[in-house]
């Protein structure tokens, strides 16, 4: 009997390490080498095999193969493109399309972890790329071109070092991507979904002495804070041979994302227009004072950007906004409302509260702008929520303000600010000039330009309020 048992146990021994394991998904540790570059995954992104099949995340086709991707949420759909070749897939389902003819799969695509993963074989081999895989190295090999090289000589080397562009520093701030570089590079730009993001390429170029320098073989990060509509900036050496550096924005809550690029004294500088979904107005009220509420951005704890010479942002918006409130005083018409009127940190939550729960007719938030990484940026520019209300009070703010301060016009933009886009009336938010500019910061400062800026912001708000 003992023996009996015995041999049973071994039995099922003998099927548990030999039978087939059915688990749905293993992670491993597998990398993708392309055209002999091993591509930089984030830390976050799993490559898995399911069923002995590679699976990749969708993030890391587009990103990295370069593939347009979109991402049908409601019918599970993924659509991939490159030039006129376009795959459709499904999750769940083991059929795809390839130009229209239905093609059969080894695996169907899945959620995983709440990411949607594809088979990267077939992704790969239909859209003219050749794949290897090494089992016990964990590798994928794609090879868009043949992969020998001649061999390099040290000239050779002298010339590649010669002709290789150098980042030495990334910045991100108020909407605006610096990178400063040995010499001026035309990036490859390209927008992508799902989630939305833009992806910067600068061709021959490397990484120099960066304060923030991409771990070896990843991706490094930006620390940005809390900044409304960013998710992440990441940055990596996307290639090596020839070296490319790839920046990505990742951005959240946009329903539409556009830029203007320019190159000023070293430095690469990408603004971006980001278009939110459109808050129906509140109406203005039609008797009695109109109540206008005015912002002095930050405070206290909160000091705001800092100037070229290190002042506050928060001391020149409390000093602008007091004259603002001065000049208000005078006006029979209006009753002037202050969300600060010391060095005193109201969150922004209870700067909107104090105006919905007033129900204001008019709402603006006075800030000074800085790029310290760009000292030669300059200009006046509006934010404004995708309110058409909004938008025309912006547009006769602006208008008032460029003529007073003269200094370059930056444009009225949409931008989803909380105290402007959680407010109900009327709201903007002036960026009145740059204290990273030394002669604007001057200008700033200066009492007779806050005077003169203080009236035009309050001409505008008459304008608008047709008083």
């Amino acid at each position: 009997m003992k023996k009996s048992v015995l041999l049973f146990l071994f039995s099922a021994l003998i099927l548990f390490f030999f039978m087939p394991v059915q688990s749905h998904a293993a992670t491993t540790q597998t990398k993708i080498i392309l055209d002999g570059q091993e591509l930089n995954l984030p830390n976050e992104v799993e490559v898995v095999n399911v069923r002995n099949n590679i699976m990749i995340p969708i993030r890391v086709v587009a990103e990295n193969l370069e593939f347009n991707v979109i991402w049908d949420q409601k019918t599970q759909n993924v659509n991939i493109q490159q030039g006129s070749k376009t795959i459709t897939l499904t999750v769940g389902k083991q059929e795809a399309s390839v130009d229209n003819s239905t093609v059969s799969l080894n695996i169907a695509p899945q959620i995983i972890k709440n990411t949607v993963v594809v088979p990267i074989r077939f992704v790969s081999e239909e859209m003219g790329l050749k794949v290897g895989w090494n089992n016990q190295e964990k590798i994928v090999t794609l090879a868009s071109t043949p992969t020998t090289s001649p061999p390099s000589s040290s000239a050779n080397s002298s010339q590649n070092d010669a002709t290789t562009n150098l980042v030495h520093e990334i910045n991100y701030a108020n909407n605006q991507l610096v990178v400063s570089l040995d010499r001026e590079v035309t990036p490859v730009i390209t927008t992508l979904k799902n989630p939305d993001r833009i992806v910067v390429d600068f061709p021959s170029t490397n990484f120099g002495n960066l304060s923030q320098p991409a771990p070896t073989g990843s991706m490094g990060k930006l620390s940005t804070g809390d900044i409304p509509n960013l998710t992440e900036v990441r940055y990596s050496l996307f290639k090596n041979d020839p070296a490319q550096v790839r920046i990505v924005i990742e951005l959240n809550n946009v329903s539409s994302v556009s830029y203007n690029q320019q190159y000023i004294d070293g430095k690469f500088i990408l603004d971006l227009i980001m278009v939110n979904d459109p808050t129906p107005a509140t109406p203005i009220s039609d008797s009695g004072k109109k109540v206008v509420v005015i912002d002095p951005g930050h405070g206290g704890s909160d000091p705001g950007t800092t100037s070229i010479t290190n002042k506050h942002e928060k001391d020149f918006n409390l000093a602008l906004a007091l004259k603002v409130q001065a000049i208000l005083l005078q006006e029979p018409e209006i009753e002037v409302v202050m969300t600060r009127e010391t060095d005193v940190y109201p969150t922004r939550s209870e700067r909107v509260k104090l105006a919905n729960d007033l129900n204001a007719d008019v709402f603006v938030s006075i800030h000074g702008n800085s790029v310290l990484s760009s000292p030669q940026t300059t200009g006046t520019e509006t934010f404004y929520y995708q309110r058409a209300s909004s938008e025309e009070l912006a547009n006769i703010v602006h208008k008032h303000l460029v003529e007073a301060m003269g200094l370059k016009d930056r444009g009225v933009k949409n931008g989803s600010l909380q105290v402007i886009r959680e407010t109900t009336m009327p709201a903007v938010l002036l960026e009145v000039g740059f204290l990273s500019n030394l002669p604007e910061e001057e200008a700033m400062m200066s009492e007779s330009v806050q005077t003169k800026a203080a009236q035009a912001i309050v001409d505008g708000i008459k304008e608008y309020l047709k008083l």
